[in-house]
Parts: structure tokens; C-alpha cells; sequence
């Protein structure tokens, strides 16, 4: 079965080809530059962007994979593309383009979820699908938008058992760093400086929430903007002031041990409640070092992460689910919601 995919929730404009589960192309722009100056994403600029980018980034997929275009009927035995959650102009030229292609191609035309993409991602394996999930687990979902647990009983068959509050813990990562002066994206930098921290850190609260699956990350990092109004006034960010290089990196190794302590104990937590041995990670986030550390020092679980490739935003995780849609004769998810918490609509 071979398969094209699309990927642009956000700032990175991917397409893949998924043949025989072996990844024959998996191109991916990036928008990091784009967004840098403003520290975050600007969405309208992001949806501009993957309509001037998604030609190019389509050429270069089918390229790679030995195709050429325009595409012609039978090329493909499905076409897919990321139907949310995700910015609305940035979704819109993603369904545009993969409608397109699946008129061209003759096949049917497949919408997944995103953050499903982010589970499956845990299967590839020097770029083969070869690694299948083994259900059931506890999936916890980490990226810059999302933070959120799944009871994931097979292909299709999620329940949302909690998810964050307010701030994702990926944005988070990306407010703190502006705080400290760090740029953008942050995760990655505030990763480094935390790694050549010495000495004592700052004590900062963990935001347990005892009794919910839930998550809030907005809370720690209004300690973290205390912190630093403390040590260089309340106007230090309008003023330009920030800490010296070591102080910084202490601030970081300390953020980063509250939102790793976090993420592990309530994902632990709930698998222990549920009688789960399996956990699966994926999203942005679940590339932090720190994060993997922290997984794999835990006793009685078997922790699956993605490789490091396929834990950003990419199409070949948007292939992925597909293909185990269709095997499984489903096209919509079996996507179902613990008791208080919001049916997303997906």
C-alpha cells in the first residue's frame, strides 16, 4: 500500500510517501526562522507559508521517492493530511493540497488526528513502521500546544484521561526561555543551559493537581517570572535585564526538573491506576533529553519513545495512521473523552 501524506497544523510544511510500511520520503520545512524574531508563532504568517512552501515540499517528497509529478490516477492507494488539532488557515492548505492529490491519484482521501500521528511515531524504526505498538497503554502526548494523557486500547481506540489546563508544557518551555532572554524555539535552548547548571538550583513548585489527570504549567512559570522580578526587579524584562550565564542555566536545570517530575509522576500515576505496564511518549517535547532520562529511570514500565527524527511535526506519522486505518477498515477515530473533560470534535 503506498500512501501520500501532508502534514501543516503548525509552522512545519511536510510531505511523505509511506509504501509497504518503509518511509521512501519524508520532507520537512521548517518555519523556525519565520517566527524567531516575533518568539512564537504567528499564525497567519504560518498559513502564508505553507501555501508559498507546499509545491515545493510536495516535488521534493515525490522526488525523493522516485515519482514524479503531476500525479496520475493509481499512483496512490490513499492520500492523507493532518485534519487537526491545529491553526485553522495552516489545516485549510493542508486538506487543499491533499484534496487535489487524491483527485489526481483516484484514491481515497484519508483525515487523521494529529496527536495520534505523535503516538504512532513510536513505531518507526530507521525509517520502517516495524515496531507496532502493543496495546493497551498509557499514551502521554507532550508537544508545544498539547499535553495530554490517552488510555490508548488499540489502532483508533483512545480515551482522553486528562489534558492541560492552560499552558502546554512545550509552550512553557518557550515563555520561560523568552523570560530569560533565550531564543526561540526555546525547548531545545533552555535544554542546553540546563545541562551546564552548577551548584544549586531554585526551588520551583511541581504542579501535581493531586486528585486529576489534568495538567497546569501556567502556574510555574509565573514562579519562574517571580523568581527573576525578585532578583532584577519587576520591570527586568521591558528593561532588557537578564542573569548572568550561570545563574540562567541553574533557572533552566530547575524549570526543567519541575515540568520532567511532573510529566513522569502523573503519566506513572495513571498507568499504575489503570493496572498499565506500557507507556508511549510522543510529541515535540519528548525529545528532551532530560524528559527520556527521567522515563527510563522508572521501575515496572516499559516506556516507548519516537526517534528523535519523528518527534516534531512531520507527515510520515500522518502516513503512519493512515495505513493502520485503513488495514483496520476504520476512517474515523473512536476518539472518546473521560467524564468533566470537553469532546475535542475530532
Amino acid at each position: 500500500m503506498r500512501i501520500l501524506a501532508f502534514e501543516t497544523t503548525c509552522d512545519e510544511t511536510s510531505a511523505a510517501v509511506l509504501e509497504g510500511g518503509r518511509l521512501r520520503s519524508n520532507e520537512v520545512f521548517s518555519q523556525v526562522s519565520l517566527h524567531r524574531k516575533y518568539s512564537g508563532v504567528v499564525p497567519e504568517l504560518a498559513s502564508r507559508a505553507h501555501l508559498e512552501k507546499i509545491p515545493f515540499v510536495i516535488g521534493g517528497a515525490l522526488a525523493r521517492a522516485g515519482l514524479r509529478a503531476p500525479l496520475k490516477r493509481g499512483a496512490f492507494d490513499a492520500v492523507a493530511f493532518s485534519r487537526g488539532p491545529g491553526l485553522p488557515g495552516a489545516l485549510m492548505v493542508g486538506r487543499v493540497a491533499a484534496e487535489a492529490a487524491a483527485e489526481l491519484a483516484g484514491a481515497p482521501l484519508v483525515g487523521v488526528n494529529h496527536l495520534e500521528g505523535h503516538l504512532l511515531a513510536c513505531e518507526f524504526a530507521g525509517g520502517r513502521a516495524c515496531e507496532p505498538l502493543e496495546f493497551p497503554l498509557v499514551a502521554l502526548l507532550v508537544s508545544g500546544g498539547h499535553t495530554e494523557l490517552w488510555h490508548a486500547r488499540g489502532y483508533g481506540d483512545y480515551r482522553v484521561l486528562g489534558r492541560t489546563r492552560d499552558d502546554a508544557a512545550g509552550e512553557a518551555f518557550d515563555k520561560v526561555a523568552k523570560l530569560l532572554g533565550l531564543p526561540y524555539p526555546g525547548g531545545p535552548e533552555v535544554e542546553k543551559a540546563a545541562a551546564r547548571a552548577r551548584g544549586k538550583v531554585p526551588a520551583f513548585p511541581r504542579p501535581h493537581m493531586p486528585g486529576t489527570r489534568d495538567f497546569s504549567f501556567s502556574g510555574l512559570k509565573t514562579a519562574v517570572s517571580y523568581y527573576l522580578a525578585d532578583r532584577l526587579g519587576q520591570d527586568f524584562y521591558k528593561r532588557g535585564l537578564r542573569l548572568p550565564p550561570g545563574d540562567r542555566a541553574r533557572v533552566c536545570r530547575a524549570f526543567q526538573d519541575a515540568v520532567t517530575e511532573t510529566l513522569v509522576k502523573k503519566t506513572a500515576d495513571t498507568a499504575r491506576s489503570l493496572g498499565l505496564s506500557r507507556i508511549a511518549v510522543g510529541g515535540g517535547v519528548s525529545a528532551n533529553g532530560a524528559l527520556r532520562a527521567a522515563f527510563a529511570r522508572l521501575q515496572g514500565f516499559e516506556v516507548r519513545f519516537s526517534e528523535r527524527a519523528y518527534c516534531s511535526d512531520n507527515a510520515a506519522m500522518v502516513a503512519l495512521c493512515a495505513l493502520r486505518r485503513l488495514q483496520a477498515g476504520k476512517y474515523r477515530n473512536n476518539l472518546r473523552v473521560a467524564p468533566g473533560l470537553a469532546d475535542p470534535g475530532w
